[in-house]
């Protein structure tokens, strides 16, 4: 298979994102990076018995020491506690700001090792090598780095772009099917912000990748990859366009804080959203009936739910509202959706809080 490269064209901190098979072990993936003394890979207990030996081996001939961090597993560790076993790492190895540092894992591998990076020292360089679908199709692209903290997720992190991103589609071999469905929910969404042509490509090819055809794998990462590319090289911080990207976020976003980090993935919560958030589209006018039961069977079809959860059994919305409302896109308290404004177009507006309880009502389980 022909590597595929895509790159983000952000000035001096442009960098690319390699698409390929079997490129982690490979030492040549690796040449191009800064040089220094060390380097240092962060991965976690689930990862590390799978990929870690291999790259380790691969880095070794790059740099002349390579330290380990393994981190516990899942959303719930995405916090302070388990950012400090970073700095851990890096402190009691001596390490220096050339030091360069590798996200080997899922999303909060990538967001952690991120925010470790822009903070340790004031910015040591850092790679990200994404094993899941999720990340590999959206967190390990643009510089989005975070910790969740108990009142919402996301909420403390920086904007610091990586030196490269690997994603090596290999490692999604031994992913498990819920893994992998939770990543579809992200690629399934820049169909209906951005391109309705890859919307009907994934219509036709969602049981190919269910089954991690090649082909299909290749095309819906490359996709992916290159909308999110093109919206980022044009608003890097989020101060407009790039909030597109956060299509299903609000209302998913809310789940998992609601529920507890870690009960629900991410890319379940996003799906469910995506379903709410076509739902208050339409009863804004903005798209039809025929639209939302379209985008409601895709996802379906990917394994992920449609019906959003429910976190508070005496008044559900409520707690939804109380939740979006500290989301990183409201402003003074005002909630900002990403909604669908035509199928392949989105725009960020608010909504009366009547016809967001309407819609949480009529889409929660």
């Amino acid at each position: 298979m022909e590597v595929e490269t895509v790159q983000i064209d952000l000035g001096e901190r442009s960098y690319s994102i390699v698409i390929d098979q079997g490129v982690v072990p490979q030492s040549a993936t690796w040449q191009k990076l800064p040089k220094a003394a060390a380097a240092l890979i962060v991965t976690n207990e689930v990862v590390a018995p799978l990929y870690l030996v291999s790259l380790k081996a691969a880095l070794q001939t790059q740099y002349p020491q390579v330290h380990e961090v393994i981190l516990p597993d899942g959303e719930e560790h995405k916090d302070w506690q388990t950012l400090n076993l970073i700095f851990d790492g890096l402190l009691s190895n001596g390490c220096d700001r050339k030091t360069v540092l590798f996200a080997l894992g899922g999303g909060v591998v990538g967001d952690m090792t991120g925010f470790a990076a822009a903070s340790y020292m004031r910015g040591v360089p850092f790679v990200q090598v994404p094993t899941t679908l999720l990340s590999q199709v959206d967190s390990s692209v643009g510089g989005k780095t975070a910790i969740n903290h108990p009142q919402g997720k996301n909420m403390i992190g920086a904007f610091y772009q990586p030196q490269l991103v690997v994603c090596d589609l290999a490692t999604l071999a031994t992913l498990p099917a819920r893994e992998l469905s939770a990543g579809l929910a992200e690629v399934i969404k820049y169909g209906p912000i951005a391109d309705m042509e890859f919307f009907s490509w994934l219509e036709e090819h969602v049981d190919a990748l269910r089954a991690q055809e090649p082909a299909a794998l290749v095309h819906a990462v490359r996709r992916s990859v290159e909308i999110k590319a093109w919206v980022v090289g044009q608003d890097e911080k989020e101060a407009g366009l790039r909030a597109i990207l956060n299509f299903g976020h609000t209302f998913g976003h809310a789940m998992e804080a609601g529920m507890g980090y870690g009960n629900w993935l991410h890319g379940e919560g996003v799906a469910a959203g995506m379903v709410m958030a076509a739902e208050l589209s339409r009863r804004l006018g903005l798209v039809d009936e025929a639209f939302v039961q379209r985008l409601r069977s895709l996802i379906e079809r990917a394994g992920l739910p449609v019906r959003g959860a429910v976190i508070d059994a005496q008044d559900n919305a409520c707690r939804y509202l109380e939740l979006m409302r500290v989301d990183k896109k409201s402003e003074a308290g005002e909630i900002r959706f990403v909604l669908i404004d035509g199928p392949g177009k989105a725009v960020m507006r608010s909504a009366p809080d009547a016809l967001v309880r309407e819609v949480i009502d009529a889409c929660c389980a």
